[in-house]
């Protein structure tokens, strides 16, 4: 049977497990990068970060995510959301942040996974090319955005199924080293948890030191958002999915710190000198270090396939609401994915990549925070705007619960970026306020170069196929 291009098929849809494997990906990926965790906070509070920041930070933005992904389980997500509940200019807004925070996450995943390629050229073969020429590393990275542009392309499902994967390929060597160091501290039981703080810091300082570091770490829970229509009956789907994704993450970073805390290996240099291949290689030998820097490798490819898909869903809903070019709405006519959001979104990536992404990702604390704060006013106003809306899930404790669900999140938000001006200064201001006044700019000049008055096409009520 012929598909017309005015006719694209549906888009593959995402079943149980490959949204799990999306979220972990957007979330985590793996531990790699929560090393200078214990080298800023010393062993015993790098633990207690692992395990209490979850419940102050992670679960209150996966409850809020799952009342509005099942009461209004449309492509765009959280950009939907915040314009049903505050209007078209926040709506607007949120969509702007979000894709400008995804952008730069995004490229950063691009270049961690050169990063991650030197590293294993290095161990494996002594090879120091992509640390020496700056032209070999972007193209490196120009064919990985490529490869997952395609992928991308191909569709939800091609990108959950790789996932699982990749979420393979990183999970077993840091098994085979969480087992190896289970059986060497059982021979030799150690305190690995001690010191709980470094010299000279006390409890509190040592938890503000790490707690930005988790905080980055455990981000991310709304990105599923924007694909809400791409996945196989999200009502049901999505609460079992971040049932499943919120113990797995934590274990994820914890298991794999208690292993390299086993290691002996001063704590002090965690982050700087040593990471986890480093940790792989002190207990398991050169082998295992290698592997687990193969599997960060893996894991930057992962972070970046989902983000991708993540990301590229912004501008082909500002288009559909005639913000953009309404070429960036047309669909593939063999996967029914909006590919043109997609190459452009890899253009931005591959530009990106050879910037000083490094600075920018700086800005993204702000970026993040308010797309995140928007999505938590959206769900109180909601509440009380729309009391009578279908909520297959719904946050227990009325008006007051999902107050205090929001303003745990938003108080660690605002705690960051007040730590971010003290740290940065005069630059992180300049450019994240400069970011964030470029989306009350583009909403204006889009809206007079593209949308001219007209109405909105995605709403919150947008029909849902529960096949």
């Amino acid at each position: 049977m012929t598909v017309s291009a005015a006719s694209p098929p549906a888009p593959s849809k995402l079943g149980l497990w490959g949204v799990v494997m999306v979220i972990y990906f957007t979330v985590a990926g793996g531990a790699f990068g929560i090393e200078g965790l214990v080298g800023s906070s010393a062993p015993g509070m790098a633990l207690i970060l692992v395990l209490v920041t979850p419940f102050i930070w992670s679960i209150p933005t996966v409850l809020m995510v799952t009342e509005l992904a099942t009461a209004m389980p449309v492509e765009g997500g959280y950009y939907v959301w915040v314009k049903r509940a505050l209007g078209r200019f926040w709506g607007f807004v949120q969509g702007w942040t979000a894709w400008l925070y995804g952008l730069v996450v995004t490229a950063s995943f691009a270049a961690l996974f050169t990063d991650y390629s030197s590293s294993f050229l290095n161990l494996a073969f002594g090879v120091d090319l992509l640390d020496t020429s700056k032209l070999v590393r972007w193209l490196v990275a120009a064919a990985l955005i490529a490869v997952f542009a395609w992928v991308n392309i191909r569709g939800a499902k091609a990108v959950g199924d790789s996932s699982k994967v990749f979420a393979a390929m990183v999970f077993t060597p840091f098994i085979i080293m969480i087992v190896l160091a289970a059986v060497k501290w059982g021979a030799n039981p150690v305190p690995f948890w001690q010191p709980l703080t470094p010299p000279d810091t006390g409890l509190m300082g040592a938890f503000g030191l790490g707690l930005f570091i988790v905080m980055y770490n455990y981000l991310g829970w709304d990105g599923v958002s924007t694909i809400l229509e791409e996945i196989r009956n999200p009502l049901k789907v999505i609460p079992r999915a971040m049932l499943i994704a919120v113990p797995l993450v934590i274990l994820a970073y914890l298991l794999p710190v208690v292993a390299g805390l086993s290691a002996g290996v001063d704590y002090t240099k965690w982050g700087d000198s040593v990471n986890f291949p480093e940790l792989a290689s002190a207990i398991g030998g050169r082998w295992l270090g290698v592997w687990v820097a193969l599997g960060g490798m893996f894991c930057a490819m992962g972070l970046f396939n989902a983000m991708i898909l993540s990301n590229s869903r912004l501008p082909f809903v500002f288009a559909a609401d005639r913000y953009l070019p309404a070429r960036y709405v047309q669909r593939h006519p063999k996967y029914g994915t909006p590919y043109r959001a997609v190459i452009l979104s890899a253009v931005i990536y591959a530009l990106l990549v050879v910037g000083p992404f490094e600075t920018l990702a700086v800005t993204t604390v702000l970026l993040y925070g308010v797309s995140l704060i928007l999505q938590f006013v959206a769900l109180i106003v909601l509440r009380v705007k729309a009391p009578d809306m279908a909520r297959p899930f719904r946050i227990p404790g009325g008006l007051p619960g999902v107050t205090i669900v929001a303003l745990l999140p938003v108080s660690i938000i605002i705690l960051a970026v007040r730590g971010t001006i003290l740290e940065e200064g005069g630059t992180f201001l300049m450019l994240a306020g400069t970011l964030l006044a470029s989306a009350p700019v583009a909403f204006v000049v889009l809206s007079a170069l593209f949308k001219r008055g007209q109405a909105d096409t995605l709403s919150h009520d947008l029909p849902i196929s529960h096949d």
